[in-house]
């Protein structure tokens, strides 16, 4: 089954069921007014929206065109949008590029920052560059909505709280991220809205290619219309969605709606597959070179996620961003 939020005026949108060819949506208001509502009360309202799916898709129902450009991120907002670093290859990189070692248990213990979930922008939402010395990037990644976490969930229970799987752009200030790590304190003025796709989907959705915590298959990325990055999302995974939310929950419950993202999709072979964020190649650059040479975004760039499946067809549909004076 596959999700929207449409424009609708509200700060939660109106959620849509989508067809599976990505063609269609069918307003989904008779079984519940929003995703977020829907996942706050899942087990109620997920069979009668798969009914409402089985319709759309054997032509049964009203239907209204897919137009990502109507289209919400499909949780406009959320209580909790918390951010891994599940491949280590990018951590290590950056980290190698600064001079710096990585955290004695950065195998053994998730690393996750607490993003700004009180609204996100639209999958084809400009982004508003504002000043030069930001250092505007992009990151490539994959993320879960979960429904109620209870403290404590270990992280085969963790799996069965996973309902909806999506891509994710986290946009990231380099250049004001870093005096804020010097401080010690996180991340804050450097994670402006981060975008999502135009569609969530339930784990079926994906077949063999969700194995109950990782996606495997590759996040296709172009940056300005050329192909950037062909990283699979499967391969050189430290941490799978359950041991983030497991970590995530030791503490503390987690709401529906809870949104955990896997941080940038990278593989090791960098040279190879190319890369889902302009740092890790500004730092392969500082590596070879003592210096990057690769610029950050400005405004008329454009950067596009995307993720196939067996069959060829668009998953998620895409992220497809233009950056814009703001």
């Amino acid at each position: 089954m596959k999700l929207a939020s449409l424009k609708s005026g509200g700060r939660d949108g109106a959620l849509v069921v989508v067809s599976r060819d990505l063609t269609c949506m069918a307003v989904a208001m008779a079984v519940v007014p929003t995703l977020r509502e829907a996942v706050e009360n899942w087990q109620q309202v997920a069979p009668a929206l798969h009914d409402l799916a089985g319709k759309l898709e054997a032509g049964d129902v009203e239907t209204i065109p897919y137009e990502p450009a109507k289209l919400m991120s499909p949780l406009p907002r959320a209580f909790q949008w918390a951010d891994g670093s599940a491949y280590l290859s990018h951590m290590r990189l950056v980290r190698k590029a600064r001079g710096v070692e990585m955290p004695a248990n950065s195998e053994t213990d998730p690393m996750l920052y607490q993003g700004g979930g009180d609204g996100f922008l639209g999958p084809v939402d400009p982004i508003p560059y504002v000043h030069t010395d930001w250092g505007l990037d992009f990151e490539g990644e994959i993320a879960v909505i979960t429904d109620d976490v209870p403290m404590g969930c270990s992280p085969e229970q963790a799996k069965t709280h996973i309902k909806l799987i999506m891509l994710c752009n986290d946009i990231s200030l380099r250049h004001v991220m870093r005096p804020e790590l010097v401080k010690g304190f996180g991340f804050f003025q450097s994670k402006p809205a981060s975008a999502f796709s135009p569609v969530c989907v339930t784990p079926d959705e994906l077949g063999e290619a969700w194995t109950g915590g990782r996606v495997n298959l590759p996040l296709l990325t172009a940056y300005n219309g050329e192909e950037y990055g062909r990283v699979h999302a499967g391969r050189d995974l430290t941490f799978e969605f359950p041991d983030l939310i497991s970590h995530a929950a030791r503490t503390r419950d987690l709401s529906a709606g809870t949104i955990i993202g896997s941080g940038t999709v990278s593989n090791e072979n960098h040279s190879e597959v190319g890369s889902n964020c302009l740092a890790e190649k500004r730092m392969i650059e500082t590596i070879r070179d003592g210096e990057p040479t690769t610029r950050f975004m400005e405004p008329g760039d454009t950067i596009r996620f995307e993720m196939l499946g067996e069959d060829g067809q668009s998953i998620f549909g895409a992220i497809d961003q233009t950056v814009v004076s703001g």
